[in-house]
């Protein structure tokens, strides 16, 4: 048995270096394989409120020295309202997909907390970042941070007002690998009055010149205009729908390419949604493919189906 001794001792040294912790300290250089793995996967979907915000994510405190090896100054100051300020750095999560790496960034500064997120490609190289969610709202409303699992991060505030109804703010945003951003997908709110009470078409005053051109009605809370796009294959598009007694609103804008003479498809870099359109003498029909929940209510999908509405003909004069 003495024979086995030492080299079943140097197997557990191996293993113990090998399992050992990196040093976030910034007294010794790490790398960056040893940097994410301080960021513990975290499971989605997730939603953090601006009341719990300094218990969650890792206790682990990760140096300026280290954390600039990785990521900017500038980038750190874009997050950080007063950088001179002293704060320290926290690992709250990770989120892996195929092409990027989302990490979640705790900033404590006393009893101020901020939370953000920073974008890496697959080689480990930093992108950009984008800010989530802080404690220091003092306006009567609870803020909150939602994150599905494409990832889109759904920033929204809410409070309770004298009468017991609530009022909310939502806004949804997804990054861009084309524009190297996050860009925003969702817009919902129950305080915008104009919004609820006149549905306004952003490109009412485009061009309809081409052949599928034109407005598709249901009522006038349901309908989809349709205007000339940038070649003769695309058009633009503005949808509304309100199902369920406008309990269930759906409404998106964006370009429709033509698949066939017939079909076309909304397919946005960056957008998990795909829309099929197809054409059937005047009417349009319209199913949802990807997942749109950015653009609707949860319990009405693009199915639609809308006609043609058909224009007055222009009287001729002598």
């Amino acid at each position: 048995m003495k024979r086995f001794f030492f080299p079943a001792l140097l197997l557990l040294f191996y293993g113990s270096c090998k399992n050992k912790t990196a040093d976030l300290s910034g007294n010794e250089k790490i790398n960056a394989e040893d940097f994410f793995k301080a960021f513990h996967e975290i499971k989605l979907p997730l939603t953090v409120v601006d009341s719990s915000l300094k218990n969650f994510g890792d206790s682990t405190v990760i140096s300026k020295k280290i954390f600039t090896e990785f990521i900017t100054d500038t980038a750190i100051a874009t997050v950080e309202r007063n950088p001179d300020k002293n704060f320290t750095i926290h690992p709250a999560g990770i989120i892996h997909k195929k092409e990027q790496d989302f990490l979640l960034t705790k900033f404590t500064s006393g009893k101020k907390v901020q939370l953000s997120v920073f974008v890496f490609n697959d080689k480990h190289i930093y992108l950009t970042n984008f800010p989530l969610l802080n404690n220091a709202g003092s306006d009567g409303y609870t803020y909150s941070a939602s994150i599905t699992e494409e990832p889109t991060f759904i920033l929204k505030k809410e409070k309770l007002n004298v009468n017991n109804t609530s009022s909310y703010n939502r806004n949804g945003y997804a990054y861009s690998a084309a524009a190297n951003a996050f860009l925003p997908v969702l817009h919902d709110s129950n305080e915008d009055t104009a919004r609820i009470n006149e549905i306004i078409n952003p490109i009412d005053t485009l061009p309809s010149t081409n052949r599928y051109s034109g407005e598709y009605v249901g009522d006038k809370r349901n309908f989809i205009s349709v205007r000339d796009g940038k070649s003769a294959l695309t058009y633009t598009f503005f949808i509304h729908f309100e199902k369920n007694n406008a309990a269930c609103i759906g409404e998106l804008k964006g370009m429709m390419t033509l698949t066939t003479e017939k079909t076309a498809v909304f397919n946005d870099s960056g957008d998990p949604c795909v829309i099929n359109f197809k054409f059937t003498g005047n009417t349009i029909k319209i199913t949802e493919e990807g997942n749109c929940g950015n653009h609707r209510g949860i319990t009405c999908p693009f199915d639609l189906s809308f006609k043609k509405k058909t224009l007055p003909a222009k009287k001729l004069h002598k």
